[in-house]
């Protein structure tokens, strides 16, 4: 784990003693919930930016997310944590004790592909998951990049645009490619249909960026979660033969400037063994802000 003190936003959760532990309550969240889970997650955007992403584009109950969502609450009903289990395992959480909660629960669901977290956080959780949770398949351990103003002023790319439905074709492949660089499952291999569905919604939303000239997707990236706290980017990808020529960094830095004019800031995480994109973001004038860790579990169910 990393040592490096946390440097934005970031609040240690409290231990717990074992009262703590026998007086939490869980529950499952409705859409009556909505406004209350998002001023808890207020509280730290920089790092609830997958929660927060999801609620905002689906509600909390919605097939879109893949799974549910949940409460942790002490004895006077105040929220003590808040996550997703399904799919996708993310949660944020002020006590230890509330960490653990989420822990036994997803011990309960065997359709999980990933957990990602804050790596102290996933640490906590996964002494509690391991015995009786789903086997780990693969490890990453991802930087956190943050960005806001002033951004460096470069020459804006004329042909950076929102993504329309016909560019569906150019980016399914190009995003699968990068699902199974990450995970080592290839999602056009498991449910083709259904990843296909994934993003034709994206682009429906107005959340997918695209670079295309001559039929060429020449650069992608994807704006998972965008509020006026945070946008968070995933995604990126320049294309093989337009790499090294500052194509990607002024992508980004062009991009970085019209998710600023409606956000405080931008997020992303970037595996810390690709020295490519570490690179890349840092030439784009993102900071390392905190440190990651991903653990792809040992069975997909799409």
């Amino acid at each position: 784990m990393h040592t490096l003190a946390k440097k934005q936003n970031t609040a240690t959760t409290r231990p717990a003693g074992k009262s703590d532990r026998f007086a939490l309550i869980v529950q499952r969240l409705t859409n009556d919930h909505e406004a209350e889970v998002l001023e808890f997650l207020a509280d730290r955007p920089i790092h609830t930016f997958g929660i927060v992403g999801f609620i905002r584009a689906n509600g909390i109950v919605s097939s879109h997310n893949r799974g549910t969502f949940y409460a942790c609450r002490d004895r006077k009903g105040i929220l003590q944590g808040v996550a997703l289990i399904g799919h996708f395992i993310l949660f944020e959480a002020l006590t230890t004790a509330a960490i653990e909660a989420f822990a036994r629960l997803a011990q309960d669901c065997r359709e999980s592909h990933l957990l990602l977290g804050e790596q102290d956080r996933v640490e906590t959780f996964w002494k509690s998951y391991a015995d009786g949770g789903q086997a780990p398949r693969r490890f990453c351990s991802e930087l956190l990049f943050e960005q806001r103003w002033p951004v460096e002023v470069n020459e804006e790319v004329a042909g950076l645009r929102l993504a329309t439905i016909d560019d569906l074709d150019l980016i399914v492949p190009v995003h699968a490619q990068s699902a199974f660089k990450e995970s080592g499952i290839d999602p056009l291999q498991v449910d083709a249909e259904a990843f296909r569905q994934r993003c034709a919604r994206r682009i429906e939303q107005g959340r997918s960026w695209v670079w295309v000239e001559n039929g060429r997707l020449i650069f992608k990236a994807e704006v998972v979660s965008d509020t006026e706290d945070v946008a968070y980017l995933e995604g990126v990808w320049v294309n093989p033969d337009n790499r090294g020529n500052g194509i990607g960094s002024r992508c980004i830095s062009h991009l970085s400037r019209v998710l600023l004019s409606r956000s405080r800031s931008i997020c992303l995480l970037a595996n810390e063994e690709s020295q490519r994109a570490v690179s890349l973001y840092k030439k784009a004038g993102f900071e390392v802000v905190g440190f990651y860790d991903t653990i792809f579990l040992d069975q997909w169910v799409h």
